[in-house]
């Protein structure tokens, strides 16, 4: 085991994680296009508004770049430190970036994409069964915002299951996972509401929600 010296040597990757995940591209594609989105459709930066207000292209290229900030700087904390702390606080760092950038104030995305590139690199197993359950409940309920709070839940869900498996509870990984799982869904909040308001567009919609606050 790397001694802490060691270990704090190596933790560089972690404030680098929050600077790539707080680069705001779903905000900077729509400055391209001249507009601020964050003043369009629910107001936020992430992939599904941008692709609801200016097009599936523009918003298929936010969401693929969100994925690899998340995924670049915990795959350089693996390759840099034998410490599995230092790769979850790196996701955890680059999360925390998307959702509460400092380029906007502090305010950012809902973090799903992001989430998803974070933590792939350190429970891939958790993460394609969350991309399976956001499929299959988007198929069913046509809301983007259930299928992505349905797979944040499905991360620890899954995580507890391997653990059982394995027969052996790695608690490191499963507060990682609880604590993405309930930003995620702190972060869908505002969904919460127009779902239970019955105002929550569904996909392929093209009424867009009231910019949230």
């Amino acid at each position: 085991m790397p001694s802490f010296f060691e270990t704090i040597q190596t933790c560089w990757p972690v404030p680098l994680a929050y600077v790539i995940g707080a680069t705001p591209f779903g905000f900077l594609a729509g400055k391209v296009k001249g507009i601020d989105i964050r003043d369009h459709g629910s107001g936020n930066i992430g992939a599904t508004n941008v692709m609801r207000t200016l097009g599936k292209p523009v918003g298929i290229t936010v969401l693929i770049l969100d994925i690899l900030k998340g995924m670049f700087p915990v795959v350089v904390a693996l390759c840099v430190s034998d410490f599995s702390l230092v790769a979850i606080a790196a996701s955890l760092a680059a999360i925390m970036g998307h959702n509460y950038t400092f380029w906007l104030g502090f305010k950012g995305g809902k973090g799903i994409a992001t989430t998803a590139g974070s933590v792939v690199p350190i429970m891939p197993f958790a993460i394609l069964f969350a991309v399976a359950t956001w499929l299959v409940m988007l198929k069913i309920s046509r809301y983007v915002s259930v299928a992505s709070i349905t797979a944040a839940l499905a991360i620890p869900l899954e995580v507890l299951v391997e653990n059982s498996i394995r027969d052996r509870f790695d608690v490191p990984t499963f507060s990682f996972a609880m604590f993405v799982c309930a930003l995620a869904v702190w972060k869908h909040r505002s969904n919460i509401s127009r779902l239970k308001r019955g105002e929550e567009p569904k996909a392929g919609s093209k009424k867009l929600p009231p910019p949230s606050q």
